[in-house]
Formats: structure tokens, C-alpha cells, sequence
């Protein structure tokens, strides 16, 4: 077996391993940037977890692919950012893929998504996160710690199906950051809707698009593996899988909800828009109404004729302005009586 070059090394101090080596009596725990300290656990009689951060090129890992013996081209694919969930079933372990979901650190961040790789085989689980440190492991690791839990007694698919479980719980903490955004929005849409409200609802409509493409494909994911033959996962292990099959599914009714109302967001905002307009152009149509006549009074007795009712009267003025008078008023009589006022 090859020994990574001292520039290897070097470049994979990015790169943190973390090791849990158990059973019910035994933990063995550490961490390292060395691939090499990995491979000697692939033979243990022990249940094995390495996960990898930051997964680094195809050339660092390749030394992992022959160690452990994966395929070149789950190798290519581990090393691909930009995978779409998914499921493979080879003869002696399996490959998932699926994305890591956790709520956004700023406001105009929805959410944060990271490509998580699995390899599961009969005693050892491989996880390559394509992020830095920190993950949504921390309470599978916690179970291993501790003596006398389920996941120290039973297998690898055991395992995984606690990975898969803190990722899936993960995205309902995302979900609820999307209710809250959409309360704030449709309260902002009822008092004072503006042009950033429109740029947020978009905004809004595009980060749903990326969850669903996050989370739709996962469904068939989990039900493959929940129905498939591997002898990897064992009986006992398949209703915990259908239990995360049932919460994936409602994962995706709550994205789906929050979708429709997104655009229904989008509906009453051009609603609203349209009927300030309306509301514009009926006040300035009820005054370019009313001085219709008035301008037309006004235009009749400023003609240049020298005969004219009352022109040099010394109550022509006075019953002009009258006579303007009780048509405004009696227009407005009339708009009032229509239900236009």
C-alpha cells in the first residue's frame, strides 16, 4: 500500500478524520489527517464510523479507494459536489448520497447545503462531508459514546440509519426557518407591501426550489434502501428506515405547503398592487370628472365676444361662481348615491 507524499500530507491538514472503532464493550476514538491510519481498520471485528471533512481531490482520496476497495467511479462521484441524492447498491457495501441541510447564518441566506457521501459496508461506515467541520452527527456520536445503546449492539445499517435520521431531523429545523420568513413576509404583505416584499417573496420561491431538490429525491433514496435486497441491511433494521421514509414524506407535504403559499404570497401582492392602481386612477377619474364642467363654465364665459348673459352685470361673477358651485356639489351628490365615493 502506497504511502501519501509529504505534500500530501501537507495539503491534507484541511482534511480532519475522525475515528469511532466500537461494540458493546469497546470504543476506540481519535483523529487524524492521515488516510493511511484509516485502512488498518477495514479488517476489525469491531464496527467502524471514519468520517472526512472537506473531501479532498480525487488524487488524496485514492489511496482510501484502494484501501477500502471502491469503485473508481463511486471515487469520481464522492469527489463531485454537485450530485443529486441518490442510491447505489454494489456486491460487498453501499454508496449513498444526500445533502446535509442547516439553517442559513444570515438573512439573505435561506439555509446551508453540504453533499454528504456514505459507504456502508458488512463492518465499516465511510462519511465524506464536501463542507469544513461541523456536522449534524453530534448526537449519533453521542449514542456511540455511551454504553448499553442500540447503536453499540447492532450493525453498520444500524448506523447509517442514525446518520441518515440527524440529517432528515435537520431538515425540519430548515423548514421551521421558512415558516418563520414566510409569516414575517405575509405580515409585511398585509400592512406594507413594496417592492422588497416582491424581491423577498422571489427570493423565498427560489430557496423552496433548492430545498425541493434537496429533499425530493432522498424519498426514493431511503425507500430503496428500505426495500432493497442488500444483505447490508438486515430486517430489523428496515422499520427504522420506513419511520425516516414517513418523515421524509412529510418533510416534503410541509415544502410543498410553504411552496403553494409562497406563491399565493406572490398572487395577493400583484392583487394588491392592481388595486391601489384601480384605486388611484378612480380618484383621479372622479376629479378630472368634476372639473369637466367647471372647466367647461370657465372656458365659455373667458371667450372673447362682446355680447354675453350677465358678462357686464355686476352679479356675473358672483352667479358664475354659484352656478359652479351647485355642479360640484351636485356631482358629488350623484358619485356618493352611486357607491363611487
Amino acid at each position: 500500500m502506497p504511502t501519501p507524499t509529504k505534500q500530501n500530507k501537507k495539503r491534507l491538514r484541511n482534511n480532519l478524520i475522525s475515528v469511532m472503532d466500537y461494540n458493546e464493550t469497546h470504543l476506540e476514538e481519535k483523529e487524524t489527517y492521515d488516510l493511511a491510519e484509516c485502512v488498518r481498520y477495514k479488517n476489525t471485528p469491531e464496527i467502524t464510523w471514519i468520517n472526512i471533512d472537506n473531501v479532498p481531490p480525487l488524487s488524496f482520496l485514492s489511496e482510501l479507494g484502494l484501501g477500502f476497495d471502491l469503485h473508481p467511479v463511486i471515487m469520481e462521484d464522492i469527489v463531485n459536489p454537485n450530485q443529486r441524492p441518490k442510491i447505489e447498491i454494489l456486491d460487498d457495501y453501499i454508496y449513498v448520497v444526500l445533502k446535509m441541510l442547516t439553517p442559513g447564518k444570515t438573512a439573505s441566506q435561506s439555509f446551508i447545503s453540504e453533499q454528504v457521501s456514505i459507504v456502508m459496508a458488512e463492518k465499516f461506515v465511510i462519511t465524506l462531508q464536501q463542507g469544513v467541520k461541523g456536522d449534524v452527527f453530534d448526537r449519533a456520536r453521542m449514542l456511540i459514546r455511551k454504553e448499553k445503546t442500540r447503536i453499540r449492539s447492532l450493525g453498520t445499517d444500524y448506523l447509517v440509519y442514525e446518520l441518515i435520521d440527524d440529517i432528515v431531523n435537520n431538515y425540519f429545523k430548515v423548514l421551521e426557518d421558512f415558516g418563520e420568513r414566510i409569516e414575517i413576509l405575509e405580515n409585511e404583505l398585509i400592512k406594507n407591501p413594496s417592492q422588497q416584499t416582491l424581491r423577498s417573496i422571489y427570493g423565498l420561491k427560489r430557496s423552496i426550489l433548492s430545498l425541493r431538490k434537496a429533499i425530493w429525491p432522498l424519498r426514493e433514496v431511503v425507500d430503496i434502501l428500505e426495500r432493497g435486497d442488500s444483505p447490508l441491511i438486515k430486517k430489523s433494521t428496515r422499520i427504522y428506515l420506513r419511520d425516516i421514509y414517513d418523515r421524509v414524506v412529510q418533510a416534503i407535504d410541509t415544502m410543498e405547503t410553504y411552496r403553494d403559499m409562497a406563491t399565493g404570497m406572490l398572487d395577493i401582492y400583484l392583487s394588491s398592487l392592481s388595486n391601489r392602481m384601480n384605486s388611484v386612477i378612480k380618484v383621479l377619474t372622479i376629479i378630472a370628472t368634476i372639473f369637466m364642467p367647471l372647466t367647461f363654465l370657465a372656458g365659455l364665459y373667458g371667450m372673447n365676444f362682446k355680447y354675453m348673459p350677465g358678462l357686464n352685470a355686476s352679479w356675473g361673477f358672483d352667479a358664475m361662481v354659484l352656478v359652479m358651485i351647485a355642479v360640484f356639489c351636485g356631482m358629488i351628490i350623484y358619485f356618493k348615491k352611486k357607491g363611487w365615493l
